[in-house]
């Protein structure tokens, strides 16, 4: 058993090398139905309809105002991530800038396969782009400020009253109390994907909630470590994600309510 810091117990099994090698060929078959279920998917998500866009949508860049279209950058799709920031602290959300870790350095392999990448937020682009500087991140940043964007393609169509007990974000304690606070006039964390053919715009994907975790490469390691997430560690103290910041600026320790984790 493993006492943690706050002398919760937490059992688990012993055994023999036979006995992990029996329970790892058993497990290693229900992986494999993971893996051919989530190649399924891949391609009900690409046999989704494409929607012409046909609003209007300004966005405030560093090359100047540029329209959906001219997100593309000459290559013909384009995934957004609508990265939640809070204008309050003058930072990213914790678990948005711990998404933003992940993703930074895949856009360059994004790009060499016709795949346009960028996050874009509700905040004037000088504040992005001093969070970006902090952050030491490279993505481009744009400005939804004035437009509906991220309320067109934030990913939650689900009506309030008809969102699915699945759907919800206990699973990520600091966007279900960030959630309740009055920043919440900024749009939650979403990806969205289009693609661009004989002139026009098609919005063809959108996600939100755990729909992004598999994005999250940090999420994605845990989740194969004996002790997880560490999301019920701490029932005390809360959930603790570590900020990092550069230029000389000292790392900030993000402290968030517990929840505790929910089965899938």
């Amino acid at each position: 058993m493993y006492m943690g810091k706050d002398e919760t117990v937490v059992e688990h099994r012993i055994g023999t090398r036979e006995q992990w090698l029996a329970a790892r060929a058993e497990l290693l078959e229900a992986e494999k139905v993971v893996i051919h279920l989530g190649d399924a998917l891949t391609q009900r998500r690409q046999w989704l309809p494409w929607v012409p866009v046909d609003k209007q949508y300004l966005f405030d860049t560093a090359e100047g105002e540029k329209t959906l279209g001219d997100l593309f950058d000459g290559r013909s799709q384009l995934i957004t991530y609508h990265f939640q920031f809070c204008a309050a602290r003058a930072t990213g959300y914790p678990g948005c800038s711990l998404m933003t870790d992940s993703l930074d350095h895949a856009i360059a392999h994004l790009n060499r396969h016709d795949v346009t990448m960028l996050f874009a937020s509700r905040l004037p682009l000088a504040e992005l782009d001093a969070c970006k500087r902090r952050m030491g991140w490279s993505f481009e940043w744009v400005s939804t400020l004035g437009n509906d964007f991220g309320d067109d393609f934030g990913a939650r169509f689900i009506a309030e009253e008809e969102v699915l007990p699945d759907t919800d974000d206990s699973h990520m304690p600091w966007c279900a109390a960030e959630r309740e606070s009055a920043d919440m006039a900024e749009v939650p964390a979403s990806l969205s994907t289009f693609v661009l053919e004989g002139g026009i715009v098609y919005h063809t994907y959108s996600c939100d909630g755990r729909g992004l975790e598999a994005f999250n490469a940090a999420y994605q390691l845990l989740d194969r470590t004996p002790r997880g997430r560490n999301l019920n560690q701490r029932p005390a103290s809360g959930t603790q994600m570590r900020q990092h910041v550069r230029n000389g600026e000292p790392i900030k320790e993000v402290t968030q309510p517990h929840r505790s984790v929910r089965a899938l």
